[in-house]
């Protein structure tokens, strides 16, 4: 997908930038708590964290409709070509875990036979027949992704205020402010 060159990001773009920032930092603490604990908490930590990974599905797909039909602010001009290469790969790489984190969720529960119900009764289909073995390999891949993720999520941090704080090219404003240093 080859997103179109934009001015700023559009309003839609900056209120899911927001609103899934919100959804995904709160999944991964609700993630972290969920096996941290065997108290009754964690029933209700489960109940939380599987509507909202596949809230977090569906808008990432919105979130890429988006970023198609509006497009993106280019770079800075002045920007080393290392940091413009790792700004694309990184924003790739948080669309492509955004995607595959709750997928993983959903195959993974699955394969250990345990039904991903939303709200109101409504209950996903299997992605996969039930397979202790897979369970325990998308568990793996799960946990080490959800860490990735948040690792990357720390590096899209550092990257934005350093964009704001340092350079003051503008690039942090065109997604808080929908503004663009000219």
């Amino acid at each position: 997908m080859s997103p179109r060159t934009a001015v700023t990001f559009s309003l839609p773009a900056r209120l899911l930038h927001w609103l899934m920032a919100i959804m995904i930092l709160t999944m991964l603490f609700v993630g972290v708590g969920m096996v941290a604990t065997v108290s009754e908490r964690h029933v209700w930590l489960v109940q939380l964290h599987k509507p909202l990974g596949i809230a977090i599905l569906a808008l990432v797909i919105v979130r890429l409709l988006v970023r198609w039909r509006y497009g993106t602010p280019a770079l800075p001009a002045d920007l080393q070509p290392w940091q413009r290469h790792s700004a694309h790969l990184s924003h790739w790489m948080l669309y492509a875990l955004m995607l595959a984190m709750p997928l993983i969720g959903w195959t993974m529960l699955s394969a250990g036979g345990y039904p991903v119900t939303l709200f109101a009764g409504v209950t996903l289909p299997d992605l996969v027949s039930p397979s202790p073995t897979l369970y325990s390999a998308l568990r793996f891949a799960h946990t080490w992704l959800a860490l990735s993720l948040f690792a990357l999520i720390l590096l899209h941090l550092a990257a934005a205020l350093y964009h704001g704080l340092i350079r003051r090219d503008g690039v942090l404003a065109s997604m808080t402010k929908g503004r663009r240093k000219p």
